[in-house]
C-alpha cells in the first residue's frame, strides 16, 4: 500500500487538527515506515473533553434518526473503502490481510447494528403501579439515558473493529465519545474519524486521539468522562478500575481459551473438523486475540487421535507477508512481543514440556507452536500467551475436563467439541467464563452478541445493544392520577 509522508491529523470534536509531537508507525514484518499520526497536546486533549462534556446534553437529546443515519452513513463508507481499510490494518498491524478483510467486514456490521439499535432503543417500559394499594392511579415510564461521554480505549489487535464497538453503541445511545487507539495503531482509528466526519453529528460528540499511554491516566481521572470503555491488559484494566470506583467502568480483559474435546467427538470427520478449527484460531491473528485457542483439553478416548491431526494443520499454516493473500499467519505486533512468547516457551520445555512443532523466532515472527506434557505452572498454561502457542492436555472424562478448563484465572470464552445436547447444556453450567461455544472453538464471536468475561477477563459487556446498557441509566418518571 501507499504510505502517506504528512502527518495525519487526528479529529479534535469532530474537526481536523495537529498537534506539536508526531507518533510513527511501522510495520511488524518489515519495519517499513508506513504513516506518522499527529499527536494532540494537553491543551487540545483537554478542548476534545471540554467539548464532549458541552455536547452531552444537546447529543443525549437528538432524534434517534439523525444518529441512526450518521451510523448508516459510516457503515456505507466502511463498505466503499474497504479494501484500502484492509490494506491499512495489515500494514500497520502485521494481520494478514486476508483477516484484515474480515474485521472490516465485521465493523460494518457493527455500525448497521448500531443505527438498528439507534431506532428502537430507548429502554422505555410502562409499569402500572397499582398492585399495592399506595399506587393507586400512579404509572411509572422508564427510559435509558446516557450517563454522559465515554472514554474508550482501545488495543492494538483489532485496531478497527474495537474501536467500533467503543464507538458505535455510544453514538448510538447518544453519548459523546473520545477514542484513544492503541499507540502502536492509530493509522486505522484516524481513518475511521475520517469517515465519522462526514456525518451530520454535533460538535463535540466524538473525538479520536492518538495520546500516550502516559497521558491515560489524566483522561481516566477526568470527572467530565463518567463512563470508560477499556479494551487491554489485565493490570492496566483492573488499575483502571480500582482507580476511579465511583465511574462506570467495563473492561474486555485477557483469556486463556480453552477448546475441550469431549469422548463423543469421535469419528474421522469429527476430529479432523476440530483439529482444523483449533489450528487456525490458535494462530489466526498471531494469537494475538483475546479468545484465541490456547488450550486444548481433549477426554483420553480421543486425544491420540486428535493431537497428531492438530499438529498436521499446525503445520500446514501458512506463515509470512501479511500482504501476501495466502498468508495465515504474520508477526507478532512487535519484536519484543515475539521475544517474551519465546521466553515462554523455553521455560515450559526447559521443565519438561514436549515441543511437537514450532518453537523458532525469527525477529517479530514466532512459528505457529504446539506444545504437550505441559506443567500446569508453566506460563504458557496459566497467563495469557498472546502469541501462536497451543497446548494440548489429556484428561479422564467430561468432569475432569470442565475441571481442567475452570483451573485458570481468566474466564472469557470456552470451546466445547461434542454432540450431546445434555453436555453442552452441563458445560454451559458448569464452565466459568463469559461464553460457551458448542461444537466449536472459542474463538468465535458474533459482535451483536453480549461478549465479555468473569474472573480476571474483566467486567462489563459489549455487543452493541449490551454495550449501550453499560453506557446508559434508567431513569424513571411516575405519573399520577391516571385511569387504569
Amino acid at each position: 500500500m501507499t504510505t502517506t509522508t504528512s502527518p495525519r491529523p487526528f479529529w479534535l470534536a469532530g474537526r481536523q487538527a495537529t498537534g506539536e509531537d508526531t507518533l510513527e508507525v511501522t510495520s511488524p514484518w518489515d519495519g517499513r515506515a508506513v504513516g506518522t499520526a499527529s499527536v494532540p497536546t494537553a491543551a487540545q486533549t483537554e478542548e476534545a473533553v471540554a467539548a464532549a462534556a458541552s455536547a452531552a446534553a444537546e447529543f443525549a437529546a437528538t432524534p434517534a434518526y439523525v444518529r441512526a443515519a450518521a451510523l448508516d452513513h459510516v457503515g456505507g463508507q466502511l463498505a466503499a473503502r474497504a479494501e484500502e481499510i484492509a490494506q491499512l490494518i495489515s500494514a500497520e498491524n502485521g494481520k494478514p490481510v486476508k483477516w484484515a478483510r474480515i474485521e472490516v467486514a465485521r465493523c460494518r456490521s457493527v455500525f448497521r447494528w448500531a443505527a438498528d439499535e439507534a431506532r428502537r432503543f430507548n429502554g422505555g417500559t410502562a409499569q402500572r403501579l397499582d398492585a399495592d394499594a399506595g399506587g393507586t392511579g400512579r404509572l411509572a415510564l422508564t427510559r435509558r439515558v446516557p450517563y454522559g461521554p465515554v472514554l474508550g480505549i482501545a488495543p492494538f489487535n483489532f485496531p478497527l473493529n474495537l474501536c467500533a464497538h467503543k464507538v458505535a453503541p455510544a453514538l448510538a445511545a447518544g453519548a459523546p465519545i473520545i477514542l484513544k487507539p492503541a499507540p502502536a495503531t492509530p493509522l486505522t482509528a484516524l481513518l475511521l474519524g475520517e469517515i465519522l466526519a462526514g456525518t451530520d453529528l454535533p460538535s463535540g460528540a466524538w473525538s479520536v486521539l492518538p495520546v500516550p499511554n502516559d497521558a491515560m491516566p489524566a483522561l481516566v481521572q477526568d470527572a467530565r468522562l463518567p463512563v470508560i470503555s477499556f479494551t487491554g491488559s489485565v493490570p492496566v484494566g483492573w488499575a483502571i478500575r480500582d482507580s476511579v470506583p465511583r465511574k462506570r467502568v467495563t473492561l474486555e480483559l485477557g483469556g486463556n481459551g480453552a477448546a475441550v474435546v469431549l469422548a463423543d467427538y469421535a469419528s474421522d470427520a469429527d476430529l479432523d473438523q476440530a483439529a482444523a478449527r483449533i489450528a487456525t484460531f490458535s494462530n489466526y491473528q498471531g494469537g494475538q486475540s483475546c479468545i484465541s485457542v490456547q488450550r486444548v483439553i481433549a477426554d483420553a478416548a480421543v486425544h491420540d487421535r486428535l493431537l497428531p491431526r492438530v499438529v498436521a494443520a499446525v503445520e500446514a499454516l501458512v506463515t509470512g507477508d501479511p500482504a501476501d493473500d495466502a498468508t495465515d499467519v504474520g508477526p507478532l505486533i512487535s519484536e519484543d512481543a515475539a521475544r517474551r512468547v519465546e521466553s515462554w516457551v523455553e521455560e515450559a520445555t526447559a521443565a519438561g514440556a514436549t515441543l511437537l512443532t514450532g518453537g523458532v523466532r525469527k525477529g517479530a515472527s514466532f512459528a505457529p507452536t504446539v506444545l504437550a506434557d505441559v506443567p500446569a505452572d508453566a506460563k504458557v498454561a496459566r497467563e495469557e500467551i498472546f502469541g501462536p502457542v497451543l497446548t494440548v492436555t489429556r484428561v479422564d472424562g467430561e468432569e475432569a475436563a470442565f475441571a481442567a478448563a475452570n483451573d485458570s484465572t481468566f474466564g472469557l470464552q470456552a470451546g466445547v467439541f461434542t454432540h450431546d445436547v445434555q453436555a453442552a447444556f452441563r458445560a454451559h453450567r458448569a464452565l466459568e467464563v463469559g461464553g460457551v461455544v458448542i461444537g466449536d472453538v472459542p474463538s468465535y464471536r458474533a459482535d451483536q452478541m453480549p461478549y465479555g468475561g468473569v474472573k480476571a477477563s474483566g467486567v462489563g459487556r459489549e455487543g452493541v445493544q449490551f454495550a449501550m446498557e453499560d453506557y446508559t441509566y434508567e431513569r424513571v418518571m411516575v405519573l399520577t392520577g391516571i385511569d387504569l
